[in-house]
């Protein structure tokens, strides 16, 4: 399977999920088949189980080794096995080859089944207590007219099997490097508000938590639809107040995937609206890649930043809030 063919236009909050599922084997001998989802903007291919060679010092039992597809080595993850299924034995199973956070990894399916598109409004977040029962594994639930589709938090899967890859607290050396001063306390010399918009709240409290350390003013929201929201409160305040919209958000972070309305179709939209046109957008995912870089681009996004890089993250926010701040003055 190739994305090039089926990659949506920006900004329409569509996307295409490919389906597969997961037959395992339950404690009273009864086979039970779990239907899954990932966005196709991951995957780069969907193979046949390849040759596998095992390698020293797995960091997981659900790591089965790696194998070479076209010159690349890519580690092979059994992902039955990482969610603590016992796999009933299928005789197709597939593997299902993604590139995200700037990696390639590979993961054994028992079998996969179609494309849907779907609108991110038909994607709900898990509830607390599906949270919880999934170990925080799930970032969406989609139903279908038969059966019910999650949603996998691919990232937390690879972040755990190689922490490297996930996002990491900034530490003094950090903070100190951007700002220092003789209390511990970082000066900002532009005091900045940014509105972010994320649907793990472990990345989005991260975030908040390592920018205002660096002094800026920070607003969380949970997905697309909640900052379009506060961005709309905001209008109406700056209008009934008749002050300048820059007085209450100077630069917004946002997702790209998130349930509800995604950050292509939120950038789209504070870029058509007169009054919100010149805030800085900077999107910060897994999905920024060099061939996907386009699709924001197109949006009108001020910058892209591939997640985990955190550290970046906050020099470029930094950066964006001048710059815009300088053109207010000109």
């Amino acid at each position: 399977m190739s994305q090039t063919n089926i990659l949506l236009e920006s900004g329409t909050n569509e996307l295409e999920i490919v389906e597969f599922y997961l037959t395992e084997t339950l404690s009273n001998g009864k086979k039970y088949t779990g239907y899954y989802g990932i966005n196709v903007a991951k995957v780069l291919e969907i193979i046949r189980v390849p040759k596998i060679t095992e390698m020293p010092n797995l960091p997981h039992p659900s790591v089965l080794g790696a194998f070479n597809l076209r010159e690349r080595i890519i580690p092979l993850v059994d992902l039955s096995q990482w969610l603590g299924k016992t796999k009933a034995g299928v005789e197709a199973e597939k593997v299902i080859v993604t590139e995200f956070n700037r990696v390639t990894n590979a993961f054994l399916v028992s079998g996969v089944t179609r494309i849907h598109r779907l609108s991110w409004e038909q994607i709900r977040p898990p509830s607390s207590q599906m949270l919880h029962f999934s170990g925080e594994s799930i970032t969406g639930v989609v139903n279908l007219e038969d059966r019910v589709l999650f949603i996998l938090d691919m990232e937390k899967i690879v972040s755990e099997l190689c922490p490297s890859l996930a996002l990491q607290e900034m530490d003094d050396t950090d903070f100190t490097a951007l700002a220092p001063s003789s209390d511990g306390v970082v000066e900002d010399p532009g005091h900045y508000k940014v509105l972010i918009a994320d649907d793990s709240g472990t990345i989005r409290n991260m975030m908040a938590a390592n920018l205002a350390k660096l002094g800026f003013e920070v607003t969380a929201t949970v997905d697309g639809a909640k900052a379009w929201e506060q961005l709309q409160s905001w209008k109406q305040t700056a209008a009934d107040q008749r002050r300048p919209i820059h007085e209450f958000v100077q630069v917004i972070i946002s997702d790209i995937e998130m349930p509800e309305m995604d950050g292509h179709s939120l950038t789209r939209r504070i870029k058509e609206d007169p009054v919100l046109k010149q805030t800085p957008v900077l999107l910060f995912s897994s999905l920024i890649t060099e061939s996907l870089r386009h699709k924001g681009e197109a949006v009108g996004a001020d910058d892209q930043i591939s997640k985990p890089d955190i550290k970046t993250l906050a020099d470029r926010t930094r950066a964006l809030g001048q710059r815009y701040m300088q053109s207010l003055r000109v």
